[in-house]
């Protein structure tokens, strides 16, 4: 797994728009902007991308075409020393067929940060390029006032700032103290912080049985939005299979949300990876919150996961800060992973090897 170097004080960010822009006339505009104006505040330069003010796609910030040459031209300009994705969206996949992941492979590796639909980078990265990214917040969360512990997390694993939670170890994140149901933001209060109203509890499983204890495990990370991954697999992009094989000593830990899913797509989802070989030499599942988690039927959230998982007779922790029900734990996709969940405490600790 290749490891790009930690962004240095007064470095280049870049910024490019693969999903959603920050369209002008958008609330998201002026977050994106106090973003901005915080970074340089901080001392860093900044590079925008051709796309990062578009709404000229679908789904997209611009066509796929202009998209994936974006991403191309990114990673592979010396002008920037690591990349954060504008936002989320919805067609993101699209552009995959304009982007080179061989010539990425190839190239020095930058860090590239987003989530949601920026999956469809994040885990081709690790699977395709054989290199680490982070599934993180896409800029926009940036502009928030004042930032969440989260954002700090997030960027100090960018910087290298997060090594000094843990000795030994590149970064080091663990789960925090409420999260969001229903957001504050809007075109009122674009600046809005999270309105953190509910509490954490995690439940965590071995097999099907319910832990209350301590439970350790370690493997790699893979993982990211469940609607994005599902979509990639059994496409010509889905190489999963050679890649848990070739991390099999490692074993994987998978972690996972969902933003529209429901609960009999999300098992159907699990399905579908336990099928195509995707959970072999699986070691443990991190499950977000799911943003369309409520039950239909007789199934609930729990149940939707554990079907594939609880046979597994791994660890399996669920509604873990992830995803887009925030705050969320940035993760470094491809790292390796020492896990410690003792009731609704968590932490993660990352080794780039």
């Amino acid at each position: 797994m290749r490891y790009p170097n930690f962004l240095q004080k007064g470095g280049t960010i870049g910024f490019l728009a693969p999903s959603f822009g920050c369209g002008e006339g958008d609330y998201r505009t002026v977050a994106f902007e106090n973003a901005l104006r915080k970074w340089r505040e901080m001392g860093y330069s900044l590079v925008l991308g051709p796309n990062c003010y578009a709404s000229e796609g679908v789904g997209i910030s611009n066509t796929p075409e202009k998209c994936g040459q974006e991403v191309m031209d990114s990673f592979l300009s010396e002008e920037s020393h690591c990349l954060i994705s504008c936002g989320g969206g919805e067609l993101m996949c699209e552009i995959l067929p304009h982007v080179d992941f061989e010539k990425l492979a190839g190239a020095a590796p930058k860090w590239f940060m987003g989530y949601s639909d920026n999956t469809n980078l994040t885990y081709l990265l690790a699977t395709l390029a054989d290199t680490a990214s982070v599934y993180g917040p896409c800029a926009g969360t940036f502009g928030m006032e004042p930032w969440h512990e989260s954002l700090a997390d997030a960027f100090g694993i960018i910087t290298g700032a997060a090594a000094g939670k843990a000795e030994g170890y590149e970064a080091a994140v663990g789960g925090y103290d409420g999260w969001e149901r229903e957001s504050l933001k809007g075109a009122e209060n674009p600046l809005a912080p999270y309105h953190l109203t509910e509490q954490r509890v995690l439940r965590t499983y071995r097999g099907r049985e319910q832990v209350s204890g301590e439970i350790a495990f370690s493997g790699r990370l893979l993982g990211g939005c469940l609607d994005c991954l599902v979509n990639l697999l059994g496409t010509r992009f889905d190489r999963t299979a050679e890649f848990v094989e070739r991390y099999k000593e490692d074993g994987i830990i998978w972690f996972l949300e969902a933003c529209d899913l429901n609960v009999f797509a999300i098992r159907r989802a699990m399905w579908q990876m336990e099928e195509a070989g995707w959970l072999r030499h699986v070691k443990g599942f991190l499950v977000g919150r799911p943003a369309n988690g409520a039950p239909m039927m007789n199934l609930d959230a729990c149940d939707a996961v554990m079907e594939v998982a609880g046979r597994k007779n791994v660890p399996v922790v669920l509604d873990v800060d992830l995803g887009h029900l925030p705050p969320m734990m940035p993760l470094v996709v491809g790292s390796m992973a020492d896990i410690v969940v003792k009731g609704n405490d968590i932490g993660i600790r990352m080794r780039f090897v």
